[in-house]
């Protein structure tokens, strides 16, 4: 059988090699539903090799000057550059990315590995004033040790880079494993680090079942940092797993159930046009796309009307040159937890205004839907939905909503609409959620991007991410 992407292999110490035990996994597009690729397919015996290469790249890498390491990361990107055409290919097909959306996951690698390397440059001693004079004080960074980062399939090669940069940056060796459902383009990065002979044991690139990777990763006491992108439910197996051996530090970017708030003074096109925009793009499968639309009672029809004649108007495929607005979910299993999330919806009063069912042709896709829900405190409103359905709740007043945006577990994002200043400005500081954006979203590398409550621990983008890749270090000597 001939595969778009042939059979791509491990990446450890610097080397492409199979599986040990000879393992390989089929990777289906879940735009048509056939075989795309073949992945090497890890042991036990690989990821005990992974490790200790991992130790021995880091003991490399870290002592490497910064000049130096940056100069190797600069080689990593432009090869990432020259290959560009690839990348976007494998995840179009891995995940089932529509080509557009394939370009903010190649920006966000290649603007990671842009910017990490500026950052940490300007990472300097902090002095503290000793109050009696008799000592002097320093806090220095350095090199945390090696980390392992478990990446989600919903953004590939984002998710990775968003690790990867602040890692090699800060002069950490890295693990990656990313998802099964997505791991080719991971593989292509670790084949391109191979190609420009990058320092053996930086980069590691594995996957396999959890009892012959995963635990054995966490278990290990080699890695100083575990971090993630993920469900909460991953996060806390994560953290359970891998504090038995050591206690190490984590860094957790999980799950979200964003609301988003549109008030009466909003300008509603706007709401309408963010509200149906971030749940086609990617076909909602975005850790901060809203999941419950609480709109103003007097405004619930217009909005309702026009989130409706969006998601009817969008056209699903995939297909480059066609350029549909929405694809297909990554993989049946999110076709079955969509479909059991809108039946739920419908057992607790709600009402299907468009969409609510998956679609009959080769590969996993799901019509976008909007519900309408009377009863603000339906059990449905607590999942996050991870996929193109949007619930719609009314409400009546400021600290009504304020409530119910709050009553949830998840702290991830979170959206308000309003002209009324002083109506953002309180949001602003009572949403009980790692990012409020207001009248309209923005995400850059940049920009800090971190949950509270179940939605996770640290950050990533901005300088925020390098904490969790450094030690802080203080010296004292005497005068």
């Amino acid at each position: 059988m001939s595969l778009k992407f042939g059979h791509r292999k491990l990446y450890i110490n610097g080397e492409l090699r199979e599986g040990s035990s000879g393992s390989t996994f089929e990777v289906v597009s879940p735009g048509n539903g056939e075989v795309c690729g073949s992945v090497a397919w890890a042991s036990k015996e690989d990821t005990e090799l992974a490790l200790k290469s991992a130790q021995e790249g880091f003991e490399l890498w870290s002592a490497m000057p910064i000049a130096e390491r940056n100069v190797w990361i600069a080689k990593l990107r432009n090869q990432l550059i020259k290959n560009e055409d690839l990348l976007r290919d494998s995840i179009m097909f891995e995940m089932g990315k529509n080509w557009h959306v394939t370009a903010e996951d190649f920006k966000s690698i290649t603007d990671s590995l842009e910017y990490y390397p500026e950052e940490i440059e300007k990472i300097q001693e902090t002095e503290i004033v000793d109050r009696d004079g008799t000592h002097t004080h320093h806090m220095v960074s350095q090199p945390l040790g090696v980390a392992v980062a478990f990446l989600a399939y919903n953004f590939p090669l984002l998710n990775l880079g968003f690790k990867l940069g602040p890692a090699l940056a800060a002069g950490c060796s890295i693990i990656l494993k990313p998802s099964e459902f997505s791991p080719i383009s991971a593989y292509i990065i670790g084949e391109l680090a191979h190609q420009i002979n990058f320092p053996k044991g930086v980069i590691t690139v594995i996957c396999g079942d959890t009892p012959e990777v995963g635990i054995p990763l966490c278990e290990s006491t080699i890695p100083q940092l575990i971090t993630m992108i993920g469900s909460t439910q991953t996060a806390q197996k994560l953290i359970e797993q891998s504090s038995k051996s050591s206690i190490k530090r984590y860094s957790m970017e999980c799950g979200g159930n964003a609301p988003f708030i549109v008030f009466d003074d909003a300008d509603v096109s706007a709401a309408i046009e963010l509200g149906a925009g971030m749940k086609l793009y990617n076909s909602g499968q975005i850790c901060v796309a809203p999941n419950r639309y609480f709109i103003h009672e007097s405004i619930i029809d217009q909005f309702s009307e026009g989130l409706v004649a969006k998601f009817n108007e969008a056209k699903i495929g995939f297909d480059k040159d066609d350029n549909p607005d929405i694809g297909p979910m990554a993989n049946r299993q999110s076709v079955d937890k969509i479909q059991n999330i809108i039946n739920d919806a419908v057992a607790q009063g709600g009402q299907v205004l468009a969409g609510g069912k998956s679609i009959d042709k080769p590969g996993y896709y799901f019509e976008p839907t909007a519900i309408r829900l009377s009863n603000p405190k339906a059990a449905v409103l607590q999942e996050e939905i991870f996929g193109p359905v949007s619930l719609i709740v009314p409400f009546k007043s400021q600290e009504e909503v304020l409530g119910l945006a709050n009553d949830t577990e998840a702290g991830l994002a979170s959206y308000v609409f309003s002209s009324d200043e002083n109506k953002l400005d309180y949001f602003s500081k009572h949403l009980a959620f790692g990012e409020v954006q207001l009248n309209g979203v923005k995400y850059d590398i940049y920009l800090p991007h971190g949950g509270i409550k179940n939605s996770g621990i640290g950050h990533d983008c901005s300088p925020y991410a390098l904490d969790d890749y450094l030690v802080k270090k203080r010296v004292t000597k005497t005068l």
